[in-house]
């Protein structure tokens, strides 16, 4: 029977949940860049 890398496992799962936050900032910030050049528009 063949232990499994606990360690190996943890760290994918970390990397995973960073690239998912990443993912989810700037994701924020373009719509938040978004928002901006739409309100921008909408003033002229």
């Amino acid at each position: 029977m063949a232990n499994d890398n606990y360690s190996y496992k943890k760290k994918q799962k970390e990397l995973a949940r960073k690239k998912r936050q990443e993912e989810k900032k700037q994701d924020k910030l373009n719509r938040k860049n978004l928002q901006a050049k739409t309100d921008s528009l909408q003033i002229q």
